[in-house]
């Protein structure tokens, strides 16, 4: 499938994104009423599986040894920072959300956001990386499987209809590199040898 760009070209939005914009969500309006149903509470429902992995990653690391506990606390940290980046950047680029700028577009899955809730970068898809860095360090088992579900997340939000591929791609950056970040200095705290009590 091909599309026309030279009428509906969006200042400061890359055209290759607006072609995927296109082709992602007309995918999602032909698909059954059941895979649109899925896809609308899934693309919220990824992010509570996060949360919740990382929810249960700090209650079994309760009683474990420092290193362990450090990086617990330290992937909801990053998440958390990693968020408040993301709206700070919204804030500055301010972009319009695709849904209400493309033009000659199928009915999207969700309901477009208030005007004001800018596009780029996706905070979901930022959260999601975040998380996912977070988990595929203080639980090594679980990197994959949450390494998926960011992706899925990100994907889910073009699908949905909510953002442009390139706001995803870069709030999965965003809160990837945040989270390594946070996740270095937790290493580096983990490492620190603590003083040993002196005996009387």
């Amino acid at each position: 499938m091909s599309f026309s760009l030279a009428a509906n070209e969006i200042e400061d939005v890359p055209d290759i994104s607006i072609d995927w914009y296109r082709a992602v969500t007309g995918l999602a309006h032909d698909a059954p009423a059941w895979v649109q149903g899925l896809a609308d509470i899934a693309t919220e429902a990824v992010l509570l599986v996060l949360a919740a992995l990382v929810a249960v990653n700090l209650w079994r690391t309760w009683r474990a040894d420092r290193r362990a506990r450090v990086f617990a606390f330290a992937a909801p940290v990053s998440t958390v920072l990693a968020y408040a980046m993301s709206e700070f950047t919204k804030i500055l680029v301010e972009q319009e959300r695709p849904c209400r700028a493309v033009r000659n577009i199928a009915a999207t899955i969700a309901e477009c956001p208030e005007p004001g809730d800018w596009s780029l970068p996706s905070n979901h898809a930022t959260i999601a990386a975040a998380a996912a860095v977070g988990l595929a360090v203080a639980w090594r088992r679980l990197a994959v499987v949450a390494v998926v579900l960011a992706v899925l997340e990100s994907f889910l939000r073009v699908f949905v209809g909510v953002h442009y591929p390139h706001d995803v791609v870069a709030g999965l950056l965003l809160g990837a590199i945040t989270a390594a970040a946070v996740m270095a200095l937790a290493t580096t705290l983990a490492a620190t040898r603590q003083p040993t009590p002196q005996r009387p």
